[in-house]
């Protein structure tokens, strides 16, 4: 009866999320859906470190290097093809290929967990370095000029499939980044709920055990950071049709570190926790930005540290345990086995 229930709520859920993006265009203004276009391209970056830190123990500090690449990628490719079809299936394969052969040396080289930060967080600055110093018209890769620090303006943003014609609409553009949020979101709920993701979470727990049961946790962990490092690539290309350009700035220490606050602040170990905490954060940046009264890095510290003083778990865990301290325990019956509880916490943890 808790399964039916508990299965009932997460279809409700996942109707009513539906609902509420088809709806929000017609609810909102224009710069607010614009605001939310870019929180919810922002959140399937937070979920791609969400998923390899909270779920395979992999802490990269240089996330923002796959989420470049995928902006870049995505650049380039829709100033040569002139349709962005083909354009956002390169921005995910170029981070995912980068992040394969990355994660190969890292993890079948047995590096530890500090040096695969200092390796992630270097690898990002290389690449900042790099594209930073592409400025002149040699610097070009086909029809698309790289422009070195001032970036690659008039990037062509989405259109319909194989339709460069069609150029959608900021309501559709709203459409389609919360639809693959919500996709992301599901497919990753799907894998984590599946073999496949007990043995991502079985690795990260305890590698020893997981070999002696016949897995290799350095193909595991290879193949956990290449899917990390696609869905990195995705959100890259969705935050450049969200403003038509892409600078080195895209890989910034600054928004490396943004990311960790996401988790953190939302919940490590969960899926929503860090959607909630990217769309939080990044609407109080925004409204310090507009106010022009605070720095917004002193008040993202503060937050940090008030979240790790007070609520070490988040926002989403501890409202979970609230709920589960609030609710009345299931009595057993007379002269039969005790009832299971149906708020025990379900396989994987990955609310």
């Amino acid at each position: 009866m808790g399964k039916h229930l508990r299965l009932s709520g997460q279809v409700g859920a996942i109707v009513l999320a539906i609902v509420a993006i088809a709806i929000v265009p017609s609810v909102i203004e224009l710069f607010a859906l614009m605001q939310l276009t870019l929180f919810a391209a922002m959140a399937v970056l937070a979920l791609s470190l969400a998923f390899i830190w909270g779920f395979g123990g992999i802490l990269s500090f240089g996330q923002t290097a796959f989420f470049g690449l995928g902006g870049y990628a995505y650049a380039i490719a829709a100033i040569n093809f002139q349709d962005s079809t083909p354009a956002i299936l390169v921005a995910i394969a170029v981070p995912a290929t980068f992040a394969a052969i990355l994660g190969y040396f890292i993890f079948f080289g047995r590096i530890s967990d500090v040096y695969l930060g200092v390796i992630t967080l270097t690898v990002t600055l290389i690449l900042f370095n790099s594209v930073n110093s592409t400025s002149g018209d040699a610097y070009k890769i086909g029809k698309a000029l790289l422009g070195g620090f001032n970036g690659m303006p008039a990037v062509p943003t989405f259109n319909m499939p194989f339709d460069p014609s069609t150029v959608l609409s900021p309501e559709q553009s709203w459409w389609t980044t919360a639809y693959v949020l919500l996709g992301v979101f599901l497919l990753l709920r799907l894998l984590l709920a599946l073999p496949a993701g007990r043995i991502i979470v079985a690795v990260r727990e305890n590698e020893v055990r997981a070999s002696l049961l016949g897995y290799d946790p350095r193909l595991v962990k290879c193949l956990t950071f290449i899917l990390g490092g696609a869905i990195a690539g995705l959100a890259g290309a969705l935050y450049v049709n969200w403003g038509a350009f892409v600078s080195p700035t895209i890989f910034s220490l600054s928004l490396s570190a943004e990311i960790i606050i996401w988790i953190t602040v939302g919940g490590l170990g969960t899926l929503l926790g860090p959607i909630i905490g990217c769309v939080v954060i990044e609407y109080i940046v925004a409204y310090i930005g507009s106010q022009q009264l605070l720095n917004s890095n002193l008040v993202l510290g503060g937050v940090l540290v008030i979240f790790v003083l007070l609520l070490p778990k988040g926002m989403v865990p501890t409202a979970r345990d609230l709920v589960m301290r609030l609710m009345p325990a299931s009595k057993p019956k007379a002269n039969g086995p005790p009832v299971q509880s149906a708020a025990a916490p379900h396989p994987a943890g990955a609310e």
